[in-house]
């Protein structure tokens, strides 16, 4: 069990007939902004969300899948350090994706078919904790850090396509999936609900926004991808990327 969802730990500076198949595919872009840039830090504490210490430079981290960072501790136990025992974000180009297969038989039956991720990222950089689930969640986290008072929240937002396509003309809407927000250990009882990153339905294209992140915290959210499975498409396999970026003020 983690601590209180505030924490106090300082950080060192520093989809479809015959089975279709429907793929969705996240990109992991990460901004390290110094200079002007995450949740506006309100009364009550949303998800799971511990407090850093100002620290020059100002940063923001995102990520969406795979991540990695480096350190001396090797907290993580695989070559890869915490942020609060001292690690330091890496860029990480990996693009994962969350995918279903739809049977032939239940195609546009309405009932929503659970998408898996190719992530293997279960444990939280910032301590090591076991927090999603995989295939079944994809992580989302990051931080955004200030060189002294607090700013106002930094948005995480998606750019999302209009439609998945399968190379032959064949489309089906990107509001056909939608994602549920939890986390291992996240309850109201101890205060790490509701979340940051909270459950949506993907726009039909354009930008939205899936989070924010107050000025000096760190915060994350693992997410449960379903193809809602309204539409008969044709069969193939359907693909499409999200975008997902994180500003700051």
């Amino acid at each position: 069990m983690r601590s209180n969802p505030l924490s106090t730990r300082p950080h060192p500076p520093g989809m479809m007939p015959e089975a279709r198949t429907v793929r969705c595919g996240h990109g992991w872009p990460h901004r390290t902004l110094f200079g002007a840039v995450l949740l506006a830090a309100a009364g009550s504490v949303q998800g799971y969300t511990a407090t850093l210490t100002p620290a020059s430079p100002k940063a923001v981290y995102l990520q969406v899948g795979n991540g990695t960072f480096a350190g001396p501790t090797n907290c993580m136990g695989s070559g890869s350090d915490c942020y609060s025992s001292g690690g330091t974000p890496v860029n990480n180009a990996t693009v994962n994706t969350v995918s279903v297969t739809v049977a032939t038989a239940v195609v546009g039956n309405g009932t929503a078919q659970a998408m898996t991720t190719n992530s293997t990222q279960a444990d939280s950089f910032w301590d090591g904790y076991g927090f999603c689930t995989v295939p079944a969640q994809l992580y989302i986290g990051g931080f955004y850090r200030t060189t002294g008072a607090a700013t106002a929240a930094a948005q995480v937002t998606a750019t999302v396509p209009a439609a998945l396509t399968n190379g032959s003309g064949g489309t089906i809407k990107f509001s056909q999936i939608s994602w549920a927000s939890s986390g291992n250990g996240d309850t109201a009882a101890n205060g790490f609900l509701p979340e940051i990153f909270p459950g949506g339905t993907f726009v039909n294209g354009g930008t939205q926004t899936v989070g924010s992140m107050a000025s000096n915290t760190w915060n994350e959210s693992c997410w449960n991808f379903s193809y809602l499975n309204t539409a008969v498409p044709g069969a193939g396999t359907y693909t499409g990327s999200v975008l997902y970026t994180m500003t700051s003020p």
